[in-house]
């Protein structure tokens, strides 16, 4: 089991999402950077899906309340282990009562923590993911308890930690497709997308991400139709949405482009002011 000292600004239970619900209006949820997430769980030689804590902004605190396994990968926030820092994607055995903390951020901003065997939690259709409306919690609490599998023993041996891939969470390009609506766009509208360096803008959260930078838009509305994480939206305005994990599943702006599912993860990533280019 763990602790939660301090849940920091947002933790989260999370795994790779439910999927089938959309015609209940049910979003996909699930790790915001799924290739971090399934990086720690394939080191632990967990279940590809097996749920994991999502740490935002670092800044959280945890007591281990019985010997674990753990790796924590995604966003380097200097994580230590009763003060003495440890290695990203790597297999660490920690004990009973170390305590596991986070300090400056070197990059990223979502970290994940895996245990050997998966958190343990409520299931809500055919997922662990926490979302309001769906789960009890949507966020973890301070002083709550997590439950985990458990190992017996110290391990003999450790893995071989994974050289991080700094690009994941350095590189601005953001790979995506035409949208359904692409083609609406003009000439100029169209290498303005290509041509422009955006910032994302201090309205991001797990549903969605908005740019500052806008293009200007004189398309209709279009009737409410599918949209997905990664779909990009054009509001009457000129904004720019990003919809990301937590997004709605019906919208009725322009989708003028889609995201790849490396181009989600990274994007996740990134904080407010870091820069994006659209790669088509």
């Amino acid at each position: 089991m763990i602790k939660v000292i301090s849940p920091g600004i947002s933790t989260r239970i999370q795994d790779t999402g439910r999927f089938g619900f959309a015609h209940f209006g049910v979003p996909t949820s699930g790790a915001m950077d799924l290739r971090s997430y399934q990086l720690a769980n394939a080191i632990l030689n967990n279940k590809l899906n097996a749920a994991v804590l999502e740490i935002t902004y670092g800044n959280a605190k945890f007591e281990f309340l019985a010997d674990h396994e753990i790796c924590i990968s995604g966003a380097n926030f200097t994580p230590q282990i009763n003060n003495q820092q440890i290695t990203l994607n790597k297999r660490i055995f920690v004990s009973k009562g170390d305590q596991l903390t986070f300090g400056n951020r070197i990059y990223g901003l979502r970290i994940y923590l895996a245990v050997k065997g998966g958190i343990r939690s409520e299931v809500k259709l055919n997922s662990r993911s926490m979302y309001k409306g769906i789960t009890e919690e949507s966020i973890l609490s301070k002083e709550e308890i997590i439950s985990t599998s458990t190992i017996n023993q110290k391990p003999e041996n450790t893995y071989t930690k994974f050289k991080i891939d700094e690009e994941h969470f350095t590189s601005s390009s953001i790979e995506c497709f035409k949208g359904p609506e692409f083609d609406l766009l003009t000439k100029e509208q169209q290498e303005k997308l290509r041509n422009t360096t955006f910032s994302i803008s201090p309205k991001n959260s797990r549903m969605g991400y908005m740019l500052s930078e806008k293009v200007e838009n004189d398309l209709p509305s279009i009737l409410s139709s599918g949209v997905l994480p990664g779909t990009v939206q054009l509001t009457p305005s000129g904004e720019l949405i990003i919809l990301m994990r937590d997004c709605q599943v019906t919208g009725g702006y322009p989708r003028i482009l889609q995201l790849t599912e490396g181009a989600i993860n990274r994007l996740a990533q990134k904080m407010t002011g870091e820069k994006v280019n659209f790669k088509l």
